[in-house]
């Protein structure tokens, strides 16, 4: 069973916490994460971008010169592609780069990543951010005694303060808070170490031992 670094709301270090199963198993599917990461940065483009072709390139609209008798090749519009000027051939148009990956392919790449975190001792879990109030540095105070400074930390709740932890991180360089349901496999590769709230972690073991039952 892989374990984490464990710290109480006031930052100082206990007993190794002994991470769920149903999520932490060990086991890195790489094919499945970089599946899924391709997709997902792809799916993140506009595709918006759009060139002219010859038919939509203003002017043109005349013969050059006449067909025969000037010992040049014969030309139809100054708006030809190999004119300066002219239009674009085989230019990128609007297009949807969308890519479709099957839910459990998504659910196997996100514990791919929570693995590969956890495998690399990248993971910190604390029993919970007690902020009556948005207080930076107060987060800041804590995140020193629980993570490595110059890092990108991404943090993931599962109490009813995320709100105020949101505010208290938001002008702090390279933290990102979100709720631990709704991190992917993107998020949880895109940060060097992750910091997760202890009564995330034991919602997820309740929800998957009564899923079993």
């Amino acid at each position: 069973m892989l374990t984490a670094r464990y710290y109480n709301a006031a930052g100082e270090a206990g007993d190794p916490f002994q991470l769920p199963e149903e999520l932490f198993d060990g086991i890195v599917h790489d094919a499945a994460l970089h599946q899924v990461i391709k997709a997902h940065l792809a799916n993140k483009r506009q595709g918006t971008h759009q060139t002219k072709t010859r038919a939509f390139v203003s002017g043109g609209n005349s013969k050059v010169w006449r067909q025969k008798g000037t010992g040049r090749a014969r030309q139809g519009s100054t708006r030809a592609p190999h004119w300066r000027g002219g239009g674009i051939v085989f230019g990128p148009h609007p297009r949807s780069y969308n890519q479709d990956i099957p839910r459990k392919v998504k659910a196997l790449a996100r514990r791919s990543a929570f693995n590969t975190r956890a495998l690399q001792d990248q993971v910190a879990v604390i029993e919970r951010f007690e902020l009556d109030a948005p207080k930076t540095r107060q987060v800041v105070d804590l995140l020193g005694k629980v993570a490595s400074q110059g890092r990108k930390i991404l943090i993931l709740t599962g109490s009813e303060n995320h709100e105020n932890l949101v505010l208290s991180a938001r002008n702090i360089p390279n933290v990102q808070v979100m709720p631990f349901a709704g991190a992917s496999a993107y998020d949880v590769l895109r940060a060097n170490q992750l910091v997760i709230e202890a009564e995330a972690l034991r919602s997820t073991a309740a929800t998957a031992e009564a899923e079993v039952a």
